[in-house]
């Protein structure tokens, strides 16, 4: 079986990745060089919710964590990557109670029709997302880190209560994850966001490890 990693991070390219409306600008840019100062260094401006990331409590619960508190032993970890390409509209209750996946699994990433908007110019708000109820599911089912293949966990129009739901319960929020090339099925899954405390999200670095043969046909 080959457990080649497969990284499923977004690349943080100016003009390239999408941003959430209202998100700074992401500047990436040499200001110093080998030349001139002896080294090339980088400038990087961007929001904490640049690319694929991680959320804090804080972002949505006033007084809550920040991203040094996200526990980094539910940031790595067995995962299942779940299709979740069936449902029409948004994730709600009755959607994530169909999903399918292992009783027990703690790490769930949901690979839905959202992942193809990565493919269009810009933003989009026609992604789907977890309503309240369907994050609520979620913990009931006892997951603990929930990923997403686009910009948000929730609805463009209704943000708050997935996040609170969520984060209320302890879920860590996984955002802007690349599954295109991904099937679903069973993987080690590795997320680290950026250690800068008191932020309300950190941009991540992650990547996936077959497991069980899963990633043997790509998609």
């Amino acid at each position: 079986m080959d457990r080649t990693p497969i990284d499923v991070s977004v690349p943080l390219v100016p003009g390239r990745v999408p941003l959430y409306p209202g998100d700074t600008e992401l500047v990436v840019e040499r200001h110093q060089s080998l030349a001139a100062e002896g080294a090339n260094v980088s400038r990087l401006s961007c929001s904490a919710h640049c690319g694929t990331h991680v959320d804090a409590p804080v972002h949505f619960l006033e007084g809550a964590g920040g991203i040094e508190t996200v526990p980094l032993d539910v940031l790595v970890g067995p995962c299942e990557v779940v299709d979740a390409t069936g449902p029409t509209g948004h994730l709600d209750a009755t959607a994530v109670r169909d999903l399918r996946f292992p009783d027990g699994t703690e790490r769930v990433l949901l690979r839905t029709r959202g992942g193809a908007l990565w493919d269009g110019p810009g933003f989009s708000e026609q992604f789907p997302a977890l309503t309240g109820d369907g994050a609520a599911a979620l913990v009931e089912r006892g997951v603990r880190l929930v990923g997403i293949d686009y910009l948000s966990i929730a609805p463009f129009d209704d943000p708050a209560p997935a996040h609170e739901a969520l984060l209320r319960a302890g879920v860590v929020v996984v955002e802007a994850l690349d599954l295109r090339g991904v099937a679903p099925g069973a993987y080690s899954f590795t997320c680290l966001p950026l250690l800068v405390p008191g932020a309300d999200g950190a941009p991540a670095r992650a990547f996936l490890v077959p497991e069980r043969g899963a990633g043997a046909d790509r998609v």
